[in-house]
């Protein structure tokens, strides 16, 4: 099992390039988490104390807005939530529902320190890729939002790294 999750690591832009002995070392400590079906990894403005990266399952990010929830987008088995848990100290910025039963790996700040302090190098570059991945996010962050306050929301289905499935702001235009 533990290949099984160096394998599912490796191929995450967060740990890209990281040797498999360091992605070794950062997993021994790390727990698997069960989340049933309709229960919550975290909610909004909650404390950020880990990430998790899914093993199985699929998971709804949601955002507050007018008392109710709306579906950002949706994420499944390789990919991770909560990342800037282990860049800041802020609360979470959304909540993660699983959609169906779900498996993932919880790594926490902890966990990053003890690679650290093994392996400097190896930590710099987790560190970098989590900055590159937030950066991303944010390029595609930017342009959603350049292009609702110009009234042209993209349809998930025109490119779906735009996997807005609840979000409309304004009437499209005619």
């Amino acid at each position: 099992m533990h290949t099984v999750r160096i394998e599912l690591l490796q191929q995450m832009p967060i740990f890209g390039a990281i040797r498999e002995d360091a992605l070794a070392y950062l997993l021994e400590p790390a727990p698997s988490v069960h989340v049933a079906a309709g229960a919550y990894f975290f909610r909004e403005g909650e404390p950020a104390q880990s990430m998790y990266v899914l093993e199985s399952g699929r998971v709804s990010i949601l955002k507050q807005w007018e008392g109710r929830e709306l579906l950002l987008r949706e994420l499944g088995a390789g990919d991770c939530i909560g990342e800037m848990a282990l860049l800041d100290l802020f609360p979470r910025s959304a909540s993660v529902r699983a959609v169906f039963d779900c498996t993932a790996i919880e790594l926490t700040p902890a966990h990053l320190m003890r690679l650290y302090e093994k392996d400097l190098e190896q930590f710099a570059l987790v560190q970098m890729n989590i900055a590159r991945e937030m950066s991303r996010r944010l390029r595609v962050t930017d342009e959603l939002l350049f292009r609702a306050r110009m009234g042209d929301l993209p349809s998930s289905q025109a490119n779906p790294e735009f996997d807005t499935v609840s979000l409309r702001i304004g009437p499209r235009p005619a």
